[in-house]
């Protein structure tokens, strides 16, 4: 018998909780023995003092143990905060798969657009969205790629793709743990965009640098050992100071003929420190992973050195990315290094700033190009984990078949439901669009019937879809389509405009898109409600009979019995349905079914008095 997801969670959450308690107890040991350990150098120092015969040597022991335990007792502590780290991890799971995780933090709002084409009438973005429900990416560059996976349909083959490296990520808990918890301690995230653009910046040019960039290295180095062998020699009095000022005006020239190539290296390498840091741990979970799917191969295959400087046939290089970005974040830590008082002074005659800029260069010229090619396969993996993890949490959902001819729009799913509904409390409904049904369909009904829910039902569903994840359906067939929705549209106070205005800007930003490669799937509420009766249904008429014209297909919901009647001129192209409600002992009830033809009555009155309006 197989286990269920969330006993899956529940038994990992718990063995975390028990790694964090044995851990306690370890953390606690440590901490008695530093203590007894300094009161023993403590001890042996005073009696030590008051012996004649006292050496130093007496303290090597208890020094040597105590900070002995000061790393264990390090790595102990940055062990208990990974297995607390998980238990939490595993409890948002068990959270997410009971209906009782939160609606989010709203960090996902820096992705909204007022002005995208379907982002905010879909609720993708913000407190309580489909991202803040599926998105688990640590990084910038994840939360971007799965963003921009949400906003931007893909083609058939890139569907089919992510859906087979989806299928086989979904069952991998120990990747998805550790890419959750590696590196929180850092507190700190890669940023894409200045560590790319840092890391492709044209190199310093060798004929701005005396001897040229390798030349530089090698004077710096002979330099800096000739100047410290100097001080060394006066500190053991066997030279005088004048052949000690003599080296350091020497290596303050050298610094100086360096400075405008050095300055700006210092500059850039001073931000990257903890972006580095966490980006060679990532890099290392995802080495030690091995894939199937022909994406992951393709994504792990990009996490292969590039070594611009390699004279080996195609410039690769068998040290592996995460190696090569840790060598690099070793760097500007010993860069930094300079900033320590006590470190600039035994560092100064090593020319050490020019050397470890030089060698930051050096890095940045060999394998500089490569680092956006890793930041985007990381980022494309940290987005299939998120899918990976809704594909898990869901065995019951399919993944949807996505024909590659799009001639012919096509939709139809049956038991369709909306995701972000609980599991227990969501009605499904079988909808078909174009094909061989209707290609549009005119929904009427009352109020709070679901008219609404039925246009984000399909809509989100259909993102799912061209992302490549699972769907909330018992089976859905879809061609590739474009996304067009009005069902979130405001006025605007800044930008000076009208509900009314606002909606026909977004109908023409549908109708555009009707223009392009791709048939449109447009999804409107309460087509042009903002203007009187007769206009509206001219205009309705006019703009539903252009867009099915451009082979486009969708669902229109209206109050406006009226618009109803458009089913009969547009003949088989259009089909009405509705929702029905129920008043029982003055309170209104609704089975959120979708019903053949036109709604026979309306609630509004009925709702406006169980509000207390005398109507």
């Amino acid at each position: 018998m197989t286990s269920s997801p969330v006993d899956d969670y529940r038994a990992r959450r718990q063995a975390r909780q028990g790694t964090d308690a044995r851990l306690g107890r370890v953390d606690a040991a440590i901490a008695y023995s530093r203590l007894a350990a300094f009161v023993v150098i403590v001890v042996v120092a005073i009696l030590g003092f008051k012996s004649r015969a006292f050496s130093g040597l007496w303290l090597l022991a208890p020094v040597a143990a105590f900070v002995a335990l000061v790393v264990i007792h390090d790595r102990v502590i940055r062990a208990r905060r990974r297995a607390a780290w998980a238990v939490r991890f595993y409890a948002d799971g068990i959270a997410r798969l009971e209906d009782r995780a939160p609606a989010g933090d709203g960090r996902s709002a820096r992705f909204a657009d007022e002005h995208h084409v379907y982002a905010s009438d879909l609720d993708l973005f913000g407190v309580g969205s489909l991202y803040e429900r599926l998105s688990t990416a640590r990084t910038s560059m994840g939360e971007e790629t799965f963003a921009d996976w949400l906003k931007r349909p893909a083609a058939p083959a890139v569907v089919r793709a992510r859906q087979q490296a989806v299928a086989e990520l979904a069952p991998r808990l120990d990747l998805k743990e550790d890419l959750a918890v590696k590196g929180l301690d850092l507190r700190l995230d890669v940023n894409p965009r200045s560590l790319t653009a840092w890391a492709a910046a044209p190199a310093v040019a060798d004929a701005s640098v005396p001897f040229g960039l390798a030349g530089a290295r090698v004077v710096s180095a002979a330099l800096g050992v000739a100047i410290t062998a100097v001080v060394v020699a006066w500190l053991a009095g066997r030279i005088g100071l004048l052949p000690v000022i003599s080296a350091a005006l020497l290596g303050v020239g050298w610094t100086m003929k360096l400075r405008a190539v050095v300055k700006p290296i210092l500059l850039d390498a001073d931000r990257r420190a903890g972006e580095l840091k966490l980006l060679a741990l990532l890099l290392a979970r995802l080495e030690r992973e091995s894939f199937a799917s022909p994406l992951l191969v393709a994504l792990r295959r990009a996490l292969e050195t590039t070594d611009s400087g390699a004279a080996s046939a195609g410039g690769r290089d068998a040290v592996p990315p995460s190696r090569r970005v840790a060598q690099l974040a070793r760097l500007v830590d010993l860069l930094d290094a300079r900033r320590n008082q006590i470190m600039v002074i035994l560092t100064a005659p090593l020319l050490w700033t020019a050397q470890f800029a030089l060698a930051i260069e050096v890095w940045r010229r060999r394998f500089g190009p490569a680092v956006a090619r890793w930041l985007v396969a990381v980022g494309e993996i940290e987005a299939l984990v998120s899918l990976a993890t809704y594909a898990f949490e869901h065995p019951e959902l399919p993944y949807p078949t996505v024909l590659d001819d799009g001639s012919e729009p096509r939709f139809e799913a049956e038991a369709l439901a909306h995701p972000l509904l609980p599991a227990t409390s969501r009605v499904a409904n079988d909808v078909a669009i174009g094909g061989g049904a209707a290609r549009l369909l005119i929904v009427s009904g009352s109020n709070m019937s679901g008219k609404s829910t039925l246009l984000r039902t399909v809509g989100v569903n259909v993102v799912l879809a061209l992302a490549g994840a699972p769907i909330c359906a018992r089976r859905m067939t879809l061609s590739p389509l474009a996304i067009g929705a009005t069902l979130r549209i405001h006025d605007s106070l800044q930008e000076g405009r009208s509900r009314f205005y606002a909606e026909i800007t977004r109908l023409r930003q549908i109708v555009d898109l009707a223009a392009g490669p791709l048939p449109v799937l447009f999804l409107v509420d309460e087509l042009l409600s903002g203007t009187n009766s007769h206009d509206r249904r001219v205009g309705a008429e006019a703009i539903l009979r252009g867009l099915l014209d451009r082979n486009a297909v969708g669902i229109a919901t209206t109050h406006d019995l009226a618009l109803t009647e458009m089913a009969g001129p547009l003949g088989s192209r259009a089909a009405n349905v509705h929702f029905e409600d129920e008043l029982r002992d003055g309170k209104m009830s609704f089975d959120y079914q979708m019903r053949p033809g036109v709604v026979q009555k309306s609630n509004a009155l009925a709702l406006m008095r169980a509000v207390g309006l005398d109507v």
